[in-house]
């Protein structure tokens, strides 16, 4: 399976996590977002980001996690209805950590809180089976000036 990260230039030349909290990690627990498509790698980055954030050099990642990998799935009827708001973080953030910790799998997905019925894919680095997720490419990527212009 492809999975597809949107990075800084310099962020985009290996699979490293930053260890800032986000949605599914609080700080200080490495975790590695990546989308199941380009396009939803590009909302990612354009709900996140002002518009001058939006100009900086980016790249994106294709990376190519093994289909003989476990993932697991976090389930919409296993998260409480308001699971997409900021006050909700604390709760997501505690799936994610336990996860990582847990090291049950590789591969996390997760919906996409953007887009109903698209998903996320988080990747575990702690865990052995890291080393068999690649990275295949990495090529310049652009936004497109009519986004929050």
């Amino acid at each position: 399976m492809l999975v597809y990260r949107i990075a800084i230039n310099k962020y985009a030349q290996s699979l490293t996590a930053s260890g800032r909290a986000a949605r599914w990690n609080p700080n200080e627990v490495d975790m590695i977002y990546t989308a199941a498509s380009r396009s939803l790698a590009c909302l990612e980055n354009v709900v996140h980001r002002t518009q001058l954030g939006l100009n900086a050099l980016f790249s994106v990642m294709t990376i190519e996690i093994p289909d003989h990998l476990a993932i697991e799935k976090i389930l919409l009827s296993n998260l409480p209805v308001d699971w997409k708001t900021l006050e909700s973080y604390p709760i997501t953030q505690q799936v994610g950590a336990q996860w990582i910790r847990s090291k049950s799998s590789p591969i996390l997905q997760v919906p996409s809180a953007i887009i109903v019925g698209e998903v996320n894919y988080l990747i575990n680095p702690k865990h052995p089976d890291f080393e068999l997720v690649k990275l295949i490419s990495v090529e310049p990527f652009v936004f497109d000036t009519r986004i929050k212009s």
